[in-house]
């Protein structure tokens, strides 16, 4: 079977739409699946709801890639996005065809060509995803290189590039996970301009022509459809092979941070696509981490003791679906500083993408480092609820015993890189923390309800406070951890409905 390129695409029938000549208006940094599924998927559908008319350049970060892959396929691949929408299964399938090419700069003929593209009158955009590792000052990157070791090196590079050239500035959007992603790129950019000597005039150009925008990811990317017998089944249904398929969720939301008229200026908006201009990312991100992540650990720590070992298997329980819901509804959305109908637009979407028929999430994964995940993720919304309502808010108080209960349920043995525990189902399962948090609870696992609550909660190396000083949650926090281990996490999370 042939590999995906135009051509054969044309001879597959496929009645999709798709768009093989246009101006590249973007370079992105990242050609891996995030990307494709995510920010590509944007502007593809920009291409056809909104006469865009628009390509894509994907730049290779790092020494080894994909950029051979691409080219071959005339920068075509097949996305998938699946999951839950109101309940229902959906698994759409598109060719997306927004990217033109791949450069590697590691090879000279590829360093010229970025910075041929730099100075390009068509270029718009430059869009990075380089991981958290990616905006980072490096010492070691300098002018000469080619390329320039780091992200923020190469892009020091490129916009001296066109600032040389006489062209106008650019919109960067950064999508690392990182807080004010574009911000940080942007002062690490000075900084070399600085260090580099590059000049007081193009120092103004960059910081006056050139819109650095911090922007919120949100969509989880599996990347990849890992049965052998489902790509088969795949690549006969449709006709050729594509090494470059990408999976990815159906939902997905992008908040970009930059002025009113940057919405206009994005094809975004006219496309009617789920990407919204705002004048701070900040409360997004605080929505995001209270709402989806913290109801993932609000619930998973609890729901695993009771039995269950996925998500979306949760799902499907009243209690610990209901015990969810509420969290969310009556303890967090409450207190959060954003529209509460758009909030509980945001839950409700987190109820179908938990529900995610195509993903097996375990909740052995989400339980990784779950001590400073309740404090960064939990502890917030329960301190500001308190503060608010002058009470305690039950499911809340109720997931801090449950974080206890994982921790200290039946402790077998300490090993090098875990604590060994024992859930009623009767299989053993592995707690991986921070060393200190793992010595901790081995050091107390013989320890009664009581004790063990107190010491917890006056661990001021946890949790930054003493949480005892909160009142009724120590007596609350015994009174549910007893409950957990007399009648079972489930009997529990019931109890608190």
């Amino acid at each position: 079977m042939e590999k995906l390129n135009y051509q054969v695409l044309e001879k597959s029938g496929y009645q999709g739409y798709v768009l093989k000549d246009a101006p590249v208006k973007v370079m992105q940094f990242g050609e891996g699946n995030f990307l494709r599924a995510f920010v590509d998927y944007f502007f593809d559908l920009s291409n056809e709801k909104a006469g865009w008319n628009g390509k894509v350049t994907l730049v290779q970060p790092i020494a080894q890639g994909l950029t051979e892959l691409i080219n071959e396929q005339e920068g075509l691949y097949t996305l998938y996005l699946r999951g839950s929408e109101n309940g229902k299964k959906v698994n759409n399938k598109r060719v997306i065809s927004v990217c033109k090419d791949a450069i590697n700069p590691y090879s000279k003929e590829g360093f010229e060509a970025l910075l041929e593209l730099a100075k390009s009158d068509d270029l718009e955009y430059i869009v990075s995803n380089t991981t958290e590792a990616g905006i980072v000052y490096d010492a070691d990157t300098r002018f000469d290189q080619e390329p320039p070791v780091s992200f923020p090196g190469k892009m020091t590079r490129i916009l001296y590039e066109r600032f040389k050239a006489g062209k106008g500035g650019l919109v960067v959007l950064s999508c690392e996970l990182i807080d004010a992603n574009g911000q940080e790129l942007k002062k690490i950019v000075n900084r070399h301009i600085d260090e580099w000597n590059l000049g007081a005039d193009f120092k103004k150009w960059v910081n006056e022509e050139v819109l650095f925008c911090s922007t919120l990811v949100d969509r989880i990317v599996p990347g990849r459809i890992r049965d052998p017998k489902e790509v088969e089944e795949i690549e006969k249904e449709n006709g050729y092979t594509d090494p470059l398929t990408d999976v990815g969720e159906v939902f997905g939301v992008w908040y970009i941070e930059g002025p009113k008229e940057l919405e206009d200026k994005l094809p975004f908006k006219k496309a009617g696509v789920n990407v919204h201009v705002v004048p701070e990312v900040a409360p997004y991100k605080k929505r995001k981490v209270r709402i989806l992540n913290g109801a993932h650990t609000g619930f998973v720590l609890g729901a695993y003791l009771a039995g269950f070992d996925i998500v979306r298997d949760c799902m499907h329980d009243d209690v610990v679906k209901n015990y969810m819901n509420k969290m969310l509804q009556d303890e967090i959305i409450p207190i959060l500083p954003l529209d509460k109908e758009d909030c509980e637009n945001f839950a409700a979407a987190v109820e179908d993408r938990f529900n995610n028929p195509f993903v097996d999430h375990q909740l052995m994964s989400i339980s990784l480092n779950s001590t400073s995940k309740w404090k960064a993720r939990n502890m917030p919304s329960f301190l500001e609820y308190v503060d608010k309502f002058g009470k305690l808010p039950e499911v809340l108080a109720m997931s801090f015993a449950a974080y206890i209960a994982f921790y200290s349920n039946n402790v077998q043995r300490r090993e090098e890189d875990g604590l060994i525990c024992k859930r009623a189902a009767g299989n053993e399962y592995k707690i991986q923390d921070d060393k200190e948090v793992l010595d901790f609870y081995d050091a107390h696992k013989a320890d009664d309800v009581k004790t063990l609550v107190h010491t917890v909660m006056t661990n001021v190396d946890f949790w930054g406070q003493d949480l005892t000083e909160v009142k009724d949650f120590e007596e609350t926090t015994v009174k549910n951890l007893t409950l957990i281990r007399e009648q079972g996490a489930k009997a529990a999370y019931a109890s608190v409905l």
